[in-house]
């Protein structure tokens, strides 16, 4: 079932993107919703349970996720935080670079879901949210003239089942290594999320809709934070 999520969180997102592409505020604007929502996933549930234990130097494993996702965008050129990119700067990105990243980013949020009991947890929502608006970006990407082509499609399946191919490989892990990968996807989460958030306005004004939008997103994470046994 929880496979069957992440895949169609990306599918549900690219065929929207393929659609409603061109809407590029309603994207960024459920970006910033999804980001609400995502630090404070990170925040109240991921943290907590990374430094419930004493598992030393697990600080230098979130700093790691951090560093990680920069290093990651300069492959996917922004995908995860809102940067729409079009055919026209196609020079700017290349399919492969694009694969690659996405991949990696997908298949290590997967692997903390290795052991997963509950269906729907604060860390599977928050991937599933998230999940949804780099997906229409990425359709919106990748169509052209309402179409998708053979790459395209190599593009999308490597990404929806990335994260499922974390979490399969996931259960032959050690399970004591999983806080550790909890923490890097810690990192990169919070390194997407705050970029989402505080990403500077036009002449550093209040962007009171901005603000709107994450709070939505905060609520809404809360409400699954007051509901959800731990």
């Amino acid at each position: 079932m929880i496979i069957l999520l992440l895949i169609l969180s990306v599918l549900i997102g690219v065929f929207l993107g393929k659609f409603f592409g061109e809407r590029e505020k309603f994207a960024k604007n459920l970006l910033v919703v999804s980001a609400g929502f995502l630090i404070t996933i990170c925040l109240n549930e991921v943290f907590p349970q990374v430094y419930s234990g004493e598992h030393h130097n697990i600080g230098l494993w979130v700093i790691g996720g951090v560093l990680l996702q920069m290093l990651l965008e300069n492959l996917t050129k922004g995908f995860e935080h809102g940067h729409f990119h079009h055919h026209t700067e196609g020079k700017n990105i290349l399919p492969l670079a694009l694969m690659v990243g996405l991949f990696v980013h997908a298949f290590l949020e997967g692997i903390p879901l290795a052991n997963e009991k509950v269906i729907l947890s604060p860390y599977l929502t928050g991937i599933l949210v998230h999940n949804i608006p780099i997906s229409f970006i990425l359709g919106a990407f990748l169509v052209k003239n309402k179409k998708f082509s053979a790459s395209s499609f190599l593009i999308i399946a490597i990404f929806a089942l990335a994260s499922p191919f974390g979490l399969l490989l996931g259960k032959y892990f050690n399970p004591d290594l999983e806080v550790y990968f909890l923490a890097l996807v810690g990192g990169i989460f919070l390194h997407i999320s705050s970029v989402i958030i505080f990403e500077s306005n036009k002449n550093h004004n209040v962007d009171w809709q901005k603000i709107g939008f994450v709070t939505l997103g905060i609520l809404l994470a809360m409400t699954g934070h007051l509901f959800h046994q731990h």
